[in-house]
């Protein structure tokens, strides 16, 4: 199994940590992964995205100019990555920012109202768990379990913000489980 992904948006929506969370998932399942920050001239309100591969097996390059898989959250980075995912490829994208349709028929669209989500969970500030849940729902590239002691670590000085997350980010999970289900039926 070899998953490979970006996730767009502006800085400060969490680009970074469902990234990080991705590729640390994979190292405690024992899988092969690479993650490659990369940030817009600002940290908050910039464009911010990272790319993340997990792998069963060893990663030539974490360099892709198509890539299978590309989650956005906002709508510049919509239009700056969607014609990256290679066809057949999945594009998660949150419909509570992004009001337009990708025009592509050849790949998989995934519409993950993120921040509609966080908010009937009780935060405005977890979408990016809503959309790492959905992506890892369809995708299966790591265990929803593994996810779930990564969060507990994560927010452990925090322990008021595990719930929440986690609510979220199964809430998403379910979104993309039922994605994959329908999509293979």
């Amino acid at each position: 199994m070899h998953t490979d992904a970006i996730f767009a948006g502006f800085g400060g929506q969490g680009i970074m940590l469902i990234g990080q969370m991705l590729a640390y998932a994979g190292m405690e399942e024992g899988k092969e992964v690479v993650w490659l920050p990369s940030y817009g001239p600002e940290m908050r309100g910039g464009t911010a995205y990272c790319t993340v591969v997990v792998s069963d097996r060893p990663i030539g390059s974490p360099i892709l100019d198509l890539l299978g898989n590309i989650a956005v959250l906002n709508r510049p980075s919509l239009e700056k990555f969607a014609p990256r995912v290679k066809p057949g490829g999945l594009l998660v994208i949150n419909t509570s920012l992004i009001h337009v349709d990708c025009e592509r028929e050849d790949i998989t669209k995934l519409k993950v109202p993120a921040n509609d989500i966080s908010m009937k969970c009780g935060t405005t500030k977890a979408a990016n768990m809503a959309v790492l849940g959905a992506f890892v729902g369809f995708t299966k590239a790591v265990e929803l379990d593994t996810l779930d002691k990564l969060l507990h670590k994560q927010f452990e000085r925090k322990p008021e913000l595990i719930g929440i997350n986690m609510d979220v980010l199964r809430r998403g999970f379910t979104l993309g489980d039922e994605a994959a289900a329908a999509a293979k039926s």
